[in-house]
């Protein structure tokens, strides 16, 4: 394996670690004392799960609630957490307690983990993200706690509260509501789902946003990069809660024969879920078409960079749509909020959206080959909400035989990391070329 400095490189050692906390998850959940009946669960199913937690997706095989023991379900909300904020950060705190030194490499893992620019105040901001969440997931705990004690014995809404809010911070969509419910028995609670979507949306942010907005107060000032993943979120919930209410108010299955408020609330939560969290308080198998496409679309973007979300992410989608307006307007340069945007940084957002785009592609094919009696959008559904990390399925996921089950692995696997590692690979120095070809004209469009 080639060395920088005498290290391994640090996507290869993100992959690895990554990779090994899945399989250290796989082993304990095929333990007896992981599942309610005691009996093991098998290798394939345990492997799908710890993959799902780790990559923070939330597709499942076999229910949470009713497959797993509170052991079972602690591996998983453990693997949840690990995932979502990476073992890097995990390290550091554990380096910290122990009053080690951070050494030059770790943190140029951390600087690759978070893509961040440089790693200077990089260790500044892994404690300043350890209290983020901390702080959000208890405040999200909390509250749904006492949502949750309305309906349970105290000791049970204290631990689905703070499961739940663990769960949705890290954007895995992971509950405990028993028989593949998720939340749809709290479609139109407006505690539970605005709570819910705080708490997705500010573990979609990414934590360079949320550090941003915490020093704003000081700085008056936010980078570029912030104000594009904020202004595209507010874009993208805005538009889509909108669409998803007009498709789905006649819908008896979904939104027809809730309240005006039941409805808005509904299609505010479906608008924020497929940003690659995974909780859903309408039936997916039950939405038009529409919807369905919809959806897909959205999986697809996801969240922000650096954040607990997948998908090719929302700068990607806004940087394309801007060379694209570019373009049509016959101007040179791309240009967000008066800064110009460099053409490595269009080229690596449109090589990210084509890798996106083909493994989509690549594994609807092979779904539609190995899973047999489904409508193609079922197929693209599964493959989008594998690669986006987000957990939604219209009902596919249990039935899916042992190829397409592996096949789901790795489309999880290569969601969470392979957008990473490939913007690491382009991000590398370039090296320069010895000699240029001449220039070649083609025809486009």
């Amino acid at each position: 394996m080639k060395k920088i400095n005498g290290y391994f490189d640090p996507p290869k050692i993100l992959v690895l670690g990554f990779a090994a906390v899945i399989l250290i998850g796989a082993f304990l959940l095929t333990l007896p004392i992981s599942t309610e009946s005691g009996k093991s669960l098998s290798f394939l199913d345990a492997l799908f799960t710890a993959t799902s937690a780790t990559c923070v997706t939330g597709l499942v095989v076999v229910d949470t609630a009713d497959t797993f023991s509170i052991f079972g379900e602690m591996v998983i909300l453990s693997l949840i957490q690990i995932g979502g904020l990476g073992f890097m950060t995990f390290a550091t705190f554990l380096f910290l307690l122990l009053g080690k030194k951070i050494s030059l490499k770790e943190r140029l893992l951390l600087k690759e983990a978070y893509n961040n620019i440089s790693i200077a105040g990089i260790i500044k901001l892994v404690k300043r993200i350890l209290i983020f969440t901390a702080v959000i997931e208890m405040l999200g705990g909390i509250i749904l706690s006492i949502r949750f004690s309305f309906d349970f014995p105290i000791g049970k809404a204290v631990y689905y509260g703070f499961f739940h809010a663990i769960s949705n911070f890290n954007n895995a969509g992971f509950d405990l509501m028993g028989d593949f419910r998720s939340l749809t028995n709290y479609v139109d609670d407006p505690v539970v789902t605005l709570t819910v979507c705080f708490l997705i949306i500010f573990g979609g942010l990414g934590f360079i946003v949320i550090n941003e907005l915490y020093e704003y107060r000081e700085t008056r000032r936010l980078s570029v990069h912030t104000k594009i993943v904020l202004m595209t979120t507010v874009i993208l919930t805005v538009c889509a809660t909108i669409l998803i209410f007009l498709f789905e108010y006649g819908n008896d299955k979904t939104l027809g024969t809730l309240s005006e408020a039941g409805k808005s609330l509904g299609a505010f939560f479906h608008a924020i879920t497929p940003r690659t969290a995974g909780s859903n308080t309408l039936p997916i198998a039950d939405l038009t078409q529409s919807t369905l496409f919809l959806t897909i679309f959205l999986m697809f973007i996801g969240a922000g960079s650096g954040s607990t979300a997948g998908g090719i992410k929302i700068t990607t989608f806004a940087v394309l749509i801007a060379t694209v307006w570019s373009q049509l307007k016959g101007k040179e340069d791309v240009v967000l909020f008066r800064r110009r945007i460099e053409l490595q940084t269009i080229l690596k957002a449109l090589t990210v959206a084509m890798c996106g785009l083909a493994i989509v592609i690549v594994v609807t094919f092979i779904l539609s080959i190995t899973e047999k009696g489904q409508n193609f959008i079922v197929y693209l559904f599964e493959a989008t909400s594998a690669f986006g990390t987000v957990g939604l399925s219209m009902g596919l996921t249990p039935e899916l035989s042992p190829i397409g089950r592996v096949l789901i692995i790795f489309t999880m696997f290569a969601g969470r990391l392979g957008p990473i590692t490939l913007g690491f690979a382009i991000a590398k120095r370039r090296k320069k070329e010895a000699y240029r070809h001449p220039k070649g004209n083609i025809m486009i469009g």
